[in-house]
């Protein structure tokens, strides 16, 4: 199910893996459609894709610029904003390249009524952002070459951004670290970039993917990454993580997605660190799983110190699988804490040695994992398929045990999915919902 780049880049090899054989902060708190943040004191440029000019100035909507490779073209200084105005449509491709400050970084965004602005075309990726301290808010980017966002620089933030219908909605490249996505949408990025005869090659269907390191994926909506697949009948995944290093990747609601996460690194490279925490994850599709991971005995393997906290999955078809760490898994794999899981197929597969698993309450019709510390097997008693608050009666209710803010990237990120804090001085609910 990996797959690190577009087939036409030459630096990593194309190389994947299929769910059924594995089975042997920035956190913001804000909602689409927020108010534009701006930086203070710098100067304004439009573009306007009906009524603009590439021979004017840009510096308001009524002489505002018409392409995005003027657009591209414009030299934006720290505390700069370049505005798109809504409603519009443009063909190809926003280049982003200049450097704003922590102080003054470089607003990107949308100005006017109607719809958001949207980019799309198949010749290359849409919104490239290759600088360093932009904000990027508020964009649509649909059926693009590849990727609807990539990012290629550092310390930049996006967020209420909009991609679908791409191979990979957001791409953080492996150039892109200490990046922030959040409280956007990636919604049917259902496209595959390999799709073929060769065996144990097909890809794509990325909602995210992470190839870059320390980057936080916060607050999202992430829906229907899901494809077609010569190799494995479906592909996808809602975050993928592919030599990405010290990733956060917490609380997002994801939905009818193949996966949600499945983690993997070229030969000599890594994916170690990742947490994922208080993310709820439901599907209706026929076949899913929630975190594939594995040992040193696979080729995209090994894939050390993964942690999944307080997240809560429902995944109720047969051909589902709620965690999988196979290849040689050990307790320095993959490390669970207060998840409630919920599956129609195998809840949760370990070979060799086994997972680090704790505060568990896990739930499935297939069962190939020995439960750890207050992890017990049990039917979480969520409210419904999409509402995964706990019902009265939980067994899930004062199931957890007590973590450290460092278990859910710090002390900022230490509350459930509807904002309330977690307890730590006593057993903490197990999910990603307190009751």
């Amino acid at each position: 199910m990996l797959l690190a780049t577009p087939a036409s880049a030459a630096s990593l090899p194309v190389e994947r893996s299929n769910a059924a054989a594995a089975s042997r902060a920035a956190s913001g708190t804000g909602g689409a459609g927020a108010a534009l943040e701006r930086s203070a004191a710098g100067r304004a440029f439009y573009v306007d894709s009906r009524e603009g000019d590439d021979d004017a100035p840009g510096t308001s909507p009524g002489k505002a610029w018409r392409s995005l490779e003027r657009a591209g073209e414009a030299r934006l200084r720290p505390g700069d904003t370049l505005l798109l105005r809504r409603g519009g449509r443009w063909k190809g491709t926003l280049r982003l390249e200049a450097d704003g400050t922590a102080r003054r970084p470089i607003t990107v965004g949308a100005y006017g009524k109607g719809g958001r602005p949207k980019i799309s075309g198949r010749d290359d990726d849409c919104v490239v952002v290759a600088g360093s301290y932009l904000r990027v808010s508020e964009v649509r980017a649909s059926d693009c070459g590849w990727a609807g966002f990539r990012v290629d620089g550092r310390h930049n933030d996006l967020w209420d951004v909009y991609a679908d219908r791409n191979v990979a909605g957001v791409w953080m490249t492996a150039r892109g670290g200490r990046n922030v996505l959040r409280n956007s949408q990636m919604v049917g990025n259902d496209r595959m970039s390999v799709d073929d005869a060769e065996p144990d090659n097909d890809s794509g269907a990325f909602g995210v993917l992470l190839n870059g390191d320390d980057n936080r994926v916060i607050g999202n909506l992430i829906s229907g990454s899901y494809a077609r697949s010569q190799d494995y009948v479906t592909d996808g995944a809602a975050v993928e993580v592919y030599d990405g290093d010290r990733n956060l990747v917490a609380h997002n609601v994801a939905r009818d997605n193949e996966t949600f996460t499945e983690l993997g690194h070229r030969p000599g490279g890594t994916a170690d660190g990742n947490l994922f925490a208080n993310n709820v994850v439901t599907s209706s599709r026929p076949r899913g799983s929630f975190l594939i991971t594995r040992g040193p005995g696979h080729i995209v393997g090994p894939v050390r110190g993964t942690v999944a906290v307080n997240n809560s999955v429902y995944l109720p078809a047969r051909r589902t699988i709620g965690f999988s760490c196979a290849d040689g898994c050990g307790k320095k794999i993959l490390r669970l804490r207060n998840n409630a899981i919920k599956v129609g197929g195998l809840v949760g597969f370990e070979d060799a040695s086994g997972i680090d698993d704790a505060g568990g309450v896990y739930d499935g019709r297939i069962k190939d994992f020995k439960p750890g510390h207050r992890s017990i097997h049990a039917d979480p008693r969520f409210a419904g398929r999409r509402d995964l608050r706990l019902r009265p009666g939980s067994p899930a209710i004062g199931q957890g045990v007590p973590l450290g803010a460092s278990w859910y990237g710090g002390a900022s990120m230490a509350h459930d999915a509807a904002g309330r804090a977690i307890r730590r001085s006593k057993n903490p609910d197990a999910g990603a919902y307190q009751y």
